[in-house]
């Protein structure tokens, strides 16, 4: 395995203050770079200060949009260690994205010790406030030039860092919905397994268009019939009906989420049932009007749980738990946030520390 080279800066940008702090504005020190060619594979890995890139007006990612991307995050614990959550599952599935989009396979090994290094590095960039972390973008992006529709030879492996206030402002508050009736996120077959940018950018009209109705997300159902769930946002959705907690399966058009998977694992530690099968909105509004729906909730990297208080479909709106945050949302929210920043005992060996 080839060494990762480090470069440091000369210079130490000024950290934002914790009230400063947004999603994904503001960047640390340094970045990790890797390239590709079909001559060499991928070679010169390396950390240098974080710059602007150089890209050929004609590289593929600006026409075809071949590029990958994934989400995780380092936490400070109490006595001043810096955490990651599962990175490992983010890097397998960062190589199953690039199967999807025809981009080689990278190593998993050196892409870990690409974040570990480079946040090693970085860590004073960590906040310690309540809620907030340092959010980890690993991405790739096709940098050949050439107009013909085709993988691309060449590619660049990158990874930048931000510091991130807390998701929540004010506490973990449950949010209104409307479920998309008109436009659809993916479909079997197509790219919604993939993390790829095409995903999140046909997902902004609806976004946009339930945003100036007063809702904070769009459900989204599957694209043929358009009648199961499928995700809220870009978070994997829950629904606890008559004890029972469902998530819609994964079905090739569903992003198979790392906080999913922990959300599944710790509901099964605590001996609730948990299905994973096909949901309609028939289903979830029966649910309701017969007062078996309890609690609804997103889980992703960002929120970890986003309960969810109200669904609006076809002009009916539904309140879930009196658009109250329910039991189950608690729970998983404050043991998963715990066992992140260390406040909690790790049962399941999650994490890792950052030397």
């Amino acid at each position: 395995m080839e060494k990762i080279k480090i470069t440091k800066s000369e210079t130490s940008k000024s950290k934002p203050t914790t009230d400063q702090l947004e999603f994904g504005r503001v960047f640390t020190d340094h970045m990790f770079i890797m390239d590709y060619s079909t001559e060499k594979g991928w070679h010169d890995p390396r950390i240098i200060p974080y710059q602007p890139l150089t890209l050929d007006p004609a590289s593929i990612i600006f026409h075809y949009g071949q590029t990958v991307f994934e989400g995780l995050k380092a936490y400070l614990t109490p006595d001043e260690k810096v955490k990651l959550f599962r990175p490992e599952k983010n890097m397998k599935r960062l190589n199953r994205s690039n199967d999807r989009l025809c981009i080689p396979a990278i190593d998993e090994t050196l892409a870990l010790e690409a974040i570990t290094t480079l946040v090693g590095l970085d860590k004073d960039w960590v906040p310690s406030a309540e809620g907030t972390s340092l959010y980890i973008r690993p991405f790739v992006i096709a940098t050949e030039p050439y107009l013909g529709v085709a993988p691309s030879q060449n590619y660049q492996f990158i990874i930048i860092l931000s510091p991130v206030g807390a998701y929540y402002k004010e506490g973990i508050n449950p949010v209104k919905i409307a479920v998309e009736n008109k436009f659809v996120r993916a479909v079997s077959g197509g790219t919604g397994e993939a993390k790829t940018a095409g995903n999140y950018a046909s997902s902004l009209k609806a976004q946009e268009l339930v945003a100036d109705k007063g809702y904070a997300q769009v459900l989204w159902l599957d694209g043929v019939e358009k009648k199961y769930v499928e995700e809220v946002g870009s978070m994997n959705v829950f629904f606890k009906i008559d004890g029972e907690v469902i998530t819609p399966a994964l079905n090739g058009s569903i992003l198979e989420g790392v906080t999913r998977s922990s959300v599944i694992d710790l509901l099964k530690h605590w001996n609730y049932p948990v299905s994973e099968r096909r949901i309609s909105m028939e289903e979830v509004f029966e649910a309701a009007k017969n007062g078996k729906l309890e609690e609804a909730f997103g889980s992703g990297t960002a929120a970890v749980i986003s309960p969810i208080g109200e669904l609006s479909w076809h002009g009916k709106n539904i309140e879930v738990n009196g658009g109250r945050t329910g039991k189950v949302a608690k729970q998983l929210y404050t043991t998963l946030t715990g066992i992140q920043t260390g406040k909690q005992a790790d049962p399941f060996n999650w994490t890792i520390n950052i030397e």
